[in-house]
């Protein structure tokens, strides 16, 4: 198997070009890196363009929000990468992108807002330097005063049950919500539905599986599941479950990812992945695995992995058949991959970054 590259978004001000080599001549996997490109303040998420993905769009996680395009294989080589293009995000902090064909639909943590750009895969990239804009509906504050003042958009998805028509689903942290929108006809977006959670718990990112769809509560590390049939139906609450088997929960310690990876012949079985982030054991932070085996609205904890990683943020599946998980520690422990074993239900780690080589890692893209 030839080397694999992966992009890895940071706190830092650069976007770091990673190679994993799973079965290298020397014996055990390997991870080096190769490049960093320097884009601007927190370069924290990445997404890749769908039908050229050499080009790569960076949230630049500041005040006056910015969106960065670079394109790699400048020279024939994947890992060098230059910014070709700079756009305002529409509002302060983008912390989550959604790549169309022609259309970057972007979501501002702090503004409260969603943006959108026209794009190209030739220059001048980006169409527009005015961005259009949706402020979140936010009717009250929430129980968490740090959290919970304003609108919090943290992530922009396409309803993955929808076959039909683009549904693009908003869960917002502050409104305890996940926003419904729909493309109007002239192009824009519009609220047209959502689903409520428990007060507090901060919905963060949300798959689905089915009829089902999952949500990530980071202020209250819950994994809570719902029924969710077309518009304009309602959905409907299954359960919710934590994302760790502790009964003592810090007050610090909040989630932060989570991942359903399609069941394929070498992991034919469907489990849901959550990482925990800032637990004080001393073997770092956990990622928690959910079997479905019961049934789309009965997850169940069947293990926590312990990762050596402070502040584990963002992960990915990549590879052959989704075999590897790549991780990283923002506050410590550097960069992970861990293969999937036994089946999916557990992750066993075979390469690393020390602390330090990749800065403060918080999102991670399979070239």
């Amino acid at each position: 198997m030839s080397p694999l590259t992966i992009l890895v978004a940071s706190y830092t001000d650069s976007i770091y070009t990673l190679s994993f080599d799973p079965a290298p001549s020397t014996g055990s996997p390997t991870l080096n890196l190769l490049a960093q490109t320097i884009v601007g303040h927190h370069p924290s998420w990445i997404a890749s363009h769908p039908s050229n993905k050499s080009i790569i769009y960076a949230g630049v996680e500041q005040a006056d929000g910015e969106i960065a395009v670079i394109k790699y294989g400048k020279g024939g080589t994947v890992e060098e990468g230059e910014v070709v293009a700079r756009a305002s995000s529409g509002g302060a902090d983008p912390c989550t992108l959604l790549v169309t064909e022609d259309e970057l639909i972007i979501g501002n943590y702090s503004s409260g807002t969603i943006a959108t750009l026209p794009i190209s895969t030739s220059a001048p990239y980006i169409l527009s330097s005015n961005p259009w804009t949706l402020s979140m509906p936010f009717e009250h504050e929430g129980p968490n005063k740090f959290r919970q003042l304003s609108s919090h958009p943290h992530q922009t998805i396409f309803n993955p049950l929808n076959k039909t028509e683009k549904e693009l689903l908003v869960p917002d942290l502050g409104a305890d919500k996940v926003w419904r929108l729909t493309k109007q006809s002239d192009g824009k977006w519009s609220i047209c539905g959502h689903i409520e959670f428990e007060a507090g718990g901060g919905p963060r990112h949300v798959v689905a599986q089915g009829n089902t769809i999952y949500t990530l509560l980071e202020l209250t590390l819950k994994l809570a599941v719902h029924t969710f049939p077309p518009l304009p139906a309602p959905p409907t609450p299954f359960t919710s479950l934590f994302t760790l088997s502790a009964l003592s929960i810090p007050d610090t310690m909040t989630a932060a990812e989570i991942l359903l990876p399609e069941p394929n012949a070498s992991f034919p079985e469907t489990f849901i992945y959550t990482s925990n982030r800032n637990d004080p054991h001393p073997e770092g932070d956990t990622i928690a695995i959910f079997s479905l085996a019961a049934g789309e609205g009965q997850p169940e904890l069947v293990n926590e992995v312990r990762t050596g990683l402070i502040h584990a943020r963002g992960m990915v599946f990549g590879g052959d058949e989704d075999k590897y998980l790549v991780v990283g520690g923002a506050e410590g422990g550097g960069v992970k991959v861990f293969e999937r074993v036994d089946g999916g239900k557990g992750l066993k780690e075979i390469a690393k970054l020390d602390e330090g080589v990749v800065g403060r890692p918080t999102g991670f893209l399979w070239y």
